[in-house]
Formats: structure tokens, C-alpha cells, sequence
């Protein structure tokens, strides 16, 4: 991981807590993570639709966080016996878990574009949504 904490006794829950942060910051980390547990939030997707939904990424990507994903115990994988076969991805109940730290960045980060919109003065607009 590289981030290096040193234990205080005295605080062991604050370093415990700063911890747990760096831990879940280790498997979400990247830049698509979160959004594709976001959009399996939704329900089951195909590896098309993902890869259509996520304007930018590359195939070899997106199948590498999914990987990631799935090894960690968040994201299912199945293969639908179709012609030709597709793959469907979806989030595991522990994977659901998930959900509502997914929603709070939407709604903080609706919140933090109106921030700059309204109230942040003298930034350049290039730095807006």
C-alpha cells in the first residue's frame, strides 16, 4: 500500500480508522472502480454495456478492474450460455454494501459543483464542471 501509520496507544481508534480509510482506498482505487460499482448498483449489465457506459476506458482495462473486483468479493461474474456468449456483471450482497458510499459522492459531488458554481469566487471557470 505505501501509506505507513504509526500506532499511538493512545489513539489506536483514530489510527484504526485512518487504517480502514487507506485499506478500502487500496480496492477502490483507479479511476473506474467506483463507477462501475455505481452503475452495477443499478442491476445486472453486460460487458458490452459496461464498456459502452464507460466513455474511455479500453477493453483491457475495463476487464482488469472487473477482475479486481471480483477477486475482492464485490462484483459477480456469469456467463450467459447465449450465441455468442455474453457475460453479465453484478454486484454480490457484499458488493451492495457499497451502494450507499457510491450515492453520497453523487450527492457530494452535485453539492460541490453547485460549491463552485455559486459560491467559490475567482476560480477559473476551466476548473467547473
Amino acid at each position: 500500500m505505501g501509506h505507513k501509520l504509526t500506532e499511538d496507544p493512545s489513539d489506536s481508534d483514530c489510527v484504526r480508522h485512518f487504517k480502514a480509510i487507506l485499506d478500502t482506498q487500496y480496492i477502490l482505487n483507479g479511476k473506474w472502480k467506483v463507477i462501475i460499482i455505481a452503475m452495477l448498483a443499478q442491476g445486472k449489465r453486460r460487458y458490452l454495456e459496461l464498456q459502452r457506459m464507460l466513455e474511455g476506458i479500453g477493453s483491457k482495462m475495463l476487464s482488469k478492474e472487473l477482475q479486481h473486483l471480483e477477486i475482492n468479493g464485490i462484483v459477480l461474474r456469469t456467463v450467459v450460455r447465449t450465441k455468442p456468449v455474453s457475460v453479465e456483471y453484478e454486484l454480490t450482497a457484499y458488493g451492495k454494501t457499497l451502494k450507499p458510499l457510491t450515492d453520497e459522492m453523487a450527492r457530494w459531488g452535485l453539492a460541490h459543483k453547485n460549491h463552485l458554481q455559486h459560491e467559490v469566487k475567482g476560480v477559473d471557470n476551466k476548473y467547473k464542471y
